[in-house]
């Protein structure tokens, strides 16, 4: 590998290193992408694939740390978090509950704004152009509420977001039924954000390593990082259980599993893994024409061409590796309360995976400390793949040293 040694190497092949080995590519740099199981193989894989500019608003939000608390006493709830005396996540907790305030809610929806929206431009820039064969759909998403006071707060609440580029429709409850017959009678009504789109994430990941080769791009599966090798300011060499590999920039692209690998060449990150569930099925009979979020229940349901998946729950559980059947079940109870066919009728996967979560709702984007070749695309929450586009788009700006897409200050590692 050394004897052609490539520009940037990228250590991470999820939907975040796949953009950024694209973005590179485009800019006339080579590029080696190295991940340690399969392409897209692992947070990538199992999400609901919806973008989500819809999503600007943060998770740390006012009246979350009450809510969150009684969600402690309820293994199923949304939110939960495993009783632990780990000191990272506790302090990781107590920095994400003094976000829970009005300012610091609205510095954080600012700052995700101009991510979002231009990666919701790019992926439909980047599927039309590219072919991307990943059931892309441009159908907005319903928020839905059965609760008559609960869809009356959204709807005041849904006023707050127009600052922020968004423009969401409101639909009563017999507007609601007569748009989407998938939904059991008696529904209150929906917020409806028309900017949201969807794909099918495994295929997405897939589309982009295609696209990634026939550009030049080198990939190699199965092989895990053993080692980073740093001299005095720059990383000189990374070793792995198929060799060694040296580049002129090493770009971490590395997810839930970021923390322990800058840890070990001094690099603090305040990221932790945010445990997620999804459901796979066969489509059923009556689907959603769009992706739908139950927000009483915090379920969120997508569907394709192909197939038809329930997913969302928010559990930090540190690296707990075991499917928690009670939060499984939580997610078909939940939408057998709103749909009228709740799941397919065939299962073919349950899945979960960790989600790189930062306590500002913020990704680590840019520059690493110490190290001058050295960067950093991780801490995007649940949010990867919505983000995906422009995170590439910005790494490629900043690597190649070009005016970048968005100001990258907001997401500088600095800032902790």
């Amino acid at each position: 590998m050394q004897k052609n040694k490539p520009d940037v190497l990228i250590l991470g092949g999820g939907v975040i290193g796949l953009a950024c080995a694209y973005y590179l590519l485009k800019a006339g740099r080579s590029v080696c992408v190295l991940e340690r199981d399969t392409i897209g193989s692992a947070t990538s894989l199992g999400n609901c694939g919806t973008i989500t500019p819809s999503h600007i608003p943060p998770l740390a939000a006012p009246g979350m740390v009450l809510k969150a608390m009684k969600w402690m006493l309820t293994p199923d709830a949304p939110f939960y978090v495993k009783p632990t005396l780990d000191p990272k996540l506790i302090t990781w907790l107590l920095k994400f509950a003094g976000r829970c305030n009005d300012k610091d809610w609205r510095v954080s929806s600012l700052a995700k704004m101009g991510l979002l929206h231009q990666s919701r431009r790019l992926i439909e820039e980047i599927v039309n152009e590219e072919k991307l064969d990943c059931e892309f759909g441009a159908t907005g998403m319903h928020n839905v509420y059965k609760s008559q006071a609960g869809f009356e707060k959204a709807a005041q609440e849904a006023e707050a977001v127009r600052e922020f580029g968004l423009e969401p429709q409101i639909l009563s409850g017999e507007a609601l039924a007569k748009d989407e017959p998938a939904l059991k009678s008696g529904m209150a009504g929906a917020v409806h954000y028309p900017g949201d789109a969807h794909l099918r994430p495994d295929l997405y990941t897939a589309e982009l390593a295609r696209v990634v080769r026939q550009m030049g791009g080198l990939i190699i599966e199965q092989c895990e990082v053993l080692a980073i090798e740093t001299g005095h300011d720059k990383i000189e060499k990374i070793t792995t259980c198929l060799g060694e590999y040296q580049a002129a920039d090493y770009l971490f692209a590395l997810g839930p599993w970021s923390p322990a690998m800058m840890k070990s060449i001094g690099i603090d990150l305040p990221v932790q893994p945010g445990k997620g569930y999804s459901i796979t099925y066969t489509r059923p009979a009556i689907a959603p024409k769009r992706p739908i979020v139950l927000k009483e229940r915090s379920v969120c349901v997508t569907t394709w061409g192909s197939g038809y998946r329930l997913g969302s729950t928010m559990e930090f559980s540190g690296y707990d590796d075991s499917l928690n059947r009670r939060r499984l079940d939580a997610l078909e109870r939940g939408a057998s309360e709103y749909l009228h066919e709740a799941v397919g009728p065939l299962k073919l996967e349950e899945w979960f995976g960790w989600r790189p979560m930062t306590w500002d709702d913020l990704p680590i984007l840019g520059a690493s400390p110490n190290y001058k070749n050295g960067w950093l695309a991780t801490g995007h929450g649940m949010l990867g793949v919505s983000m995906s586009a422009v995170t590439g788009h910005l790494l490629a700006d900043l690597i190649c040293r070009r005016t970048p897409i968005i100001d990258p200050l907001p997401y500088s590692i600095q800032r902790f």
